[in-house]
């Protein structure tokens, strides 16, 4: 049984641990975004909410519960893109040529790199939820015990999906740049237009025609369509707006992030299998 994606795995995931700062950071800092962004601003959108009628019948939650779901994908995508720093440092320092030399399937890297990453996308998403409760956010109100469960399965569900297509991106940038400056700087310039084009942090519905296109195939929206499907429901108001989604619609999500996790991989696929190390 070929176990070298294992391998690859458990190297990343110890350096991970073992680097104390990189850990620390990677858990904290999206927990004080969620509490210094959305408690700065919840204060003036829930305000502003209150100016607008209730819609009977329909739950409504605050705006630090509409932008959890938002810091969850937020910290997911960032961590997911700066994933294949990794082999980009394997290269410069030589090893990633013995890798590449060994009997090891090279498909075997680019899995073990895409679990390292979605293992730590899980933990990140679980430490923001539990700090996101401790700050008031409304996940999983009236959810029964299992109901909760299969809410937070559902949730890690859209989140490693999403975390492996950019993971798989990463990869091939990582492997297509010679200098961590050079992938720091693509995955800067990515970055923001994939979040601000988003519905991470405001509605897609005031957007112009051409930016709601891009948004609605976005898929750091669709990962959040399937956040917030989970952790608040299929029929809630927030910020003055009403937010309706159907299974279909989630379906459409799902498969969304499928098919471009396909289309990435088929990338990192591409670049591992042409790549020479010298």
């Amino acid at each position: 049984m070929d176990t070298g994606f294992t391998t690859v795995y458990w190297r990343d995931m110890l350096r991970f641990v073992r680097f104390k700062a990189l850990l620390i950071s990677s858990l904290v800092q999206p927990a004080l975004w969620l509490a210094f962004f959305g408690v700065a601003m919840s204060s003036n959108f829930d305000r502003l909410a209150g100016m607008t009628p209730a819609f009977p019948g329909v739950v409504q939650v605050g705006y630090m519960t509409f932008i959890a779901a938002g810091v969850i994908a937020m910290t997911t995508l960032f961590t997911s893109l700066f994933g294949g720093i990794v082999l980009l440092f394997d290269k410069n320092w030589g090893l990633m040529r013995e890798i590449l030399a060994s009997p090891m399937n090279r498909n075997n890297i680019i899995i073990g790199i895409g679990l390292s990453g979605v293992t730590k996308s899980f933990i990140q998403a679980m430490v923001i939820m539990l700090f996101g409760l401790l700050l008031g956010v409304k996940f999983f109100v009236g959810y029964t015990a299992v109901q909760t469960i299969f809410a937070i399965l559902g949730i890690l569900l859209f989140v490693g999906i999403f975390a492996l297509g950019f993971l798989f991106l990463s990869a091939f940038i990582s492997m297509s740049m010679e200098s961590p400056e050079g992938l720091q700087g693509v995955t800067t310039l990515l970055t923001m237009p994939i979040f601000f084009a988003s519905n991470a942090l405001y509605p897609i519905d005031g957007f112009p025609e051409i930016l709601k296109l891009v948004s609605t195939v976005n898929p750091l929206t669709l990962m959040i369509n399937g956040i917030r499907y989970f952790a608040i429901g299929d029929n809630f108001t927030a910020i003055g707006l009403h937010f309706v989604y159907t299974p279909m619609d989630i379906l459409i999500s799902f498969l969304g992030l499928i098919a471009f996790a396909i289309a990435t991989f088929t990338l990192a696929w591409w670049k591992f299998r042409r790549a020479v190390i010298t």
